[in-house]
C-alpha cells in the first residue's frame, strides 16, 4: 500500500545535492561561530571588567597542571632522539653533532608540538567538559540573567592563560629534552658535557628561538578557543558533554598540525628575509 505521508514524500525527494549543501552551510556556520567567538575572546581584554583572579587560577590549571607530563615527555623526546641518531653520526666519527641535531629539532619543531598535543589532549578537554557542564546545568544561562558576558568570563581568562603559559611549558620542555640527550649521549656515546652544552648552545639562532617560543602561543589560542567553543556548543545533555570533549580534543589536534605546516613555512621566510 503506498503511502501519502507528506514527510516521507519530502524526504524522498531529498537529493544528495541538497544532502552536501546542507552539510556545507552547517560547516561554515560552525566556522563563522568559532571566528566570532575569537574575536571576542581577544577583544574582551581592551574593556572592562577583566577577571585577573580567573587568569590566575587558569594559569595554575593549565601551566603547572601540565607540568608533569610535558617535563617527563621532553625529557624522554630528548633521549629517544640521541638513540635514533647516534647510530648513524657513529658511522662517520661525529658524534658531536647529536647535540646539534637534538637541539635544533626540540627548539624547532618537536617541543612546540609535542607540547601543543599534550596540553590540547589535557586541557581542550577538560575546557570543553567544564564548559559543557556549565552549560548543561544552565550555569551559563544564569550568568547572561545577571548581566555577566560568559565569554569575558569564561573564554578569555582561558585563552589569555593558555596563550602565556603554553611558550613557558615549551622552554621547559626544550630544556628537560636537553637534559636527556646530553645523558643518553654521555653513557652511550661518552660525549662530554662542555661538547654537548657548548654545541648546543652554539647552533641555535635568533630565528630558531622565534620558532620556538612563537608557535606555541599560536597553539595556546588554538586550544583554548577550540575548546571553549565545543563547550559552550554542547547539545543533548551529559552525552553531547561526552561528545564535545572528544571533539576538542580531535580539532584542537588537527587544527595544531595543520598550523604548524603553514607557520614553519612562514617562519623559515621571515628567518631568510629578516633574520
Amino acid at each position: 500500500m503506498a503511502t501519502t505521508d507528506p514527510k516521507f514524500l519530502e524526504s524522498d525527494n531529498v537529493s544528495l545535492t541538497d544532502i552536501l549543501v546542507k552539510v556545507a552551510k552547517r560547516r561554515v556556520l560552525h566556522v563563522q561561530e568559532y571566528a566570532l567567538l575569537s574575536s571576542r575572546s581577544v577583544t574582551s581584554l581592551f574593556s572592562p571588567p577583566r577577571y585577573a583572579s580567573d587568569i590566575l587560577d587558569q594559569m595554575d590549571i593549565i601551566g603547572v597542571g601540565s607540568l608533569p607530563i610535558v617535563l617527563l615527555t621532553g625529557f624522554f623526546i630528548g633521549a629517544v632522539m640521541v638513540l635514533q641518531t647516534a647510530a648513524q653520526f657513529e658511522r662517520f666519527g661525529q658524534t658531536a653533532l647529536t647535540a646539534d641535531v637534538v637541539s635544533l629539532a626540540l627548539v624547532r619543531e618537536l617541543g612546540p608540538s609535542i607540547t601543543g598535543l599534550l596540553v590540547a589532549g589535557r586541557n581542550s578537554s577538560g575546557i570543553a567538559s567544564e564548559l559543557g557542564s556549565m552549560v548543561v546545568t544552565e550555569q551559563v544561562d544564569a550568568m547572561r540573567a545577571m548581566g555577566t558576558d560568559p565569554i569575558r568570563k569564561l573564554v578569555t581568562p582561558r585563552v589569555v592563560a593558555t596563550v602565556l603559559m603554553l611558550p613557558l611549558l615549551t622552554a621547559m620542555a626544550d630544556f628537560l629534552g636537553l637534559i636527556g640527550g646530553y645523558l643518553v649521549s654521555f653513557f652511550t656515546l661518552r660525549l662530554g658535557a662542555v661538547a654537548f652544552w657548548t654545541r648546543a648552545i652554539r647552533i641555535l639562532e635568533f630565528s630558531d628561538l622565534m620558532q620556538g617560543l612563537t608557535k606555541p602561543m599560536i597553539f595556546g589560542f588554538i586550544i583554548a578557543t577550540v575548546g571553549c567553543y565545543q563547550g559552550l556548543n554542547v547539545k543533548g545533555g551529559t552525552q553531547g558533554v561526552g561528545r564535545a570533549t572528544t571533539q576538542a580534543v580531535v580539532a584542537a589536534s588537527v587544527f595544531i598540525l595543520i598550523s604548524n605546516f603553514f607557520l614553519t613555512k612562514l617562519m623559515l621566510w621571515l628567518a631568510g628575509q629578516i633574520f
